[in-house]
């Protein structure tokens, strides 16, 4: 197994991993959002909605639906050492209760959008936002994680974290559109 190096793309040990024979194999970015507007988030709902999409909270008895989701779309997720994820087995997406709180996207009763959100460090900070390829560029993860980051706001959090890597522009542009700004890009060297 290579000896992987995570260096955000500002750090001056890019330039000595690169002069030692690194080089750059994959790369990931993190983004913020700090006292979001209420209206756009709550556009994004409704756009949803709109397109017969219901969005709502979820708990624990929807661990199975979520664990389908995440076994259907696991082979989509983008495989790097800075933003691996592995779904695991129907026992441990129930174990994201009560520590995480999950928002869902049905199109009648089928669950095809969720996002995972908890709180750590005083941001609501976003593990992971998963949507069926049959309903993606429909809105719905930005409904759902509007959804989420409303919820938290009703809480007093009003400060958002998520990343993701950077093979993956379609989540990165479902944050911006909700006005999360870019604030790091990392680099993954192997030698």
């Amino acid at each position: 197994m290579p000896d992987y190096q995570i260096v955000r793309d500002d750090d001056p040990r890019c330039a000595e991993l690169e002069a030692a024979g690194y080089r750059v194999v994959a790369e990931s970015w993190a983004v913020r959002l700090v006292d979001p507007d209420r209206e756009l988030l709550e556009s994004a709902v409704r756009r949803a909605i709109a397109g017969g999409i219901t969005v709502r909270e979820l708990g624990p008895e929807a661990a199975p639906a979520l664990h389908e989701l995440e076994k259907t779309n696991e082979p989509d997720y983008p495989d790097t050492p800075a933003t691996h994820r592995a779904v695991g087995d129907a026992a441990g997406i129930r174990a994201l209760w009560p520590d995480h709180r999950v928002f869902g996207a049905f199109d009648g009763h089928r669950l095809v959008g969720a996002t995972v959100i908890r709180s750590k460090d005083g941001f609501g900070d976003t593990a992971f936002t998963s949507v069926l390829s049959t309903h993606r560029r429909r809105g719905v993860a930005q409904a759902v994680k509007a959804a989420s980051i409303l919820a938290f706001l009703d809480v007093g959090i009003n400060r958002f974290s998520t990343g993701g890597a950077a093979t993956n522009q379609a989540s990165l542009q479902a944050n911006q559109a909700l006005g999360y700004q870019l604030t790091e890009h990392w680099r993954t060297y192997a030698p």
